[in-house]
């Protein structure tokens, strides 16, 4: 299963793409909103949980491929939400890029992408997604896909510790 657009496919992650995204994962300009950089052998086990999402559920984060080059550009899709999260059960809009290839509207089309399969497959009437009060970039993108800020739904991030800078985090919502 794919989903194409103008430049991307977004397909679910091969073997090949394991050095890719740990170098993704490993880059503290990605990973700084995420909690910091991580090493190859937790990168491996975020993409095993990644792909066993996919094949319980048939969608999920997918690998962002540069159509044009063949090249592994990051992560954009929709899944489940983990239940541990206050805004859970939804389902979720999330994407992760190379930073070489922030600023060219990769993440609004393929996140845009994702949203209209997640609305065509799903039953869900709403997509959400979220982020760190302070990743501007990311709400960007997120108003950009049609996406509504929803404050009342905004949270403390149940894995962060108290005092954390990422701990607050915003929820926007696209509604079919």
């Amino acid at each position: 299963m794919s989903i194409e657009t103008a430049r991307l496919i977004l397909r679910p992650f091969r073997e090949e793409d394991r050095a890719a995204f740990a170098s993704l994962n490993g880059d503290p300009r990605v990973s700084d909103w995420l909690g910091g950089p991580i090493d190859r052998a937790a990168s491996d086990l975020i993409l095993d949980r990644i792909n066993a999402h996919i094949a319980e559920h048939g969608f999920g984060f997918w690998a962002a491929e540069l159509r044009a080059e063949r090249r592994l550009a990051g992560m954009i899709g929709i899944r489940r939400m983990p239940e541990e999260l206050p805004c859970a059960p939804a389902i979720e809009a999330g994407w992760r890029l190379a930073p070489d290839l922030w600023g060219q509207g990769l993440a609004a089309e393929g996140a845009r992408a994702a949203l209209d399969w997640g609305f065509a497959h799903l039953p869900d009437d709403e997509i959400i997604a979220i982020t760190a009060i302070g990743n501007l970039r990311s709400q960007a993108v997120m108003r950009r896909i049609g996406m509504v800020e929803q404050p009342k739904r905004a949270f403390d991030h149940p894995l962060l510790p108290q005092g954390h800078p990422l701990r607050r985090h915003v929820v926007y919502a696209a509604r079919r």
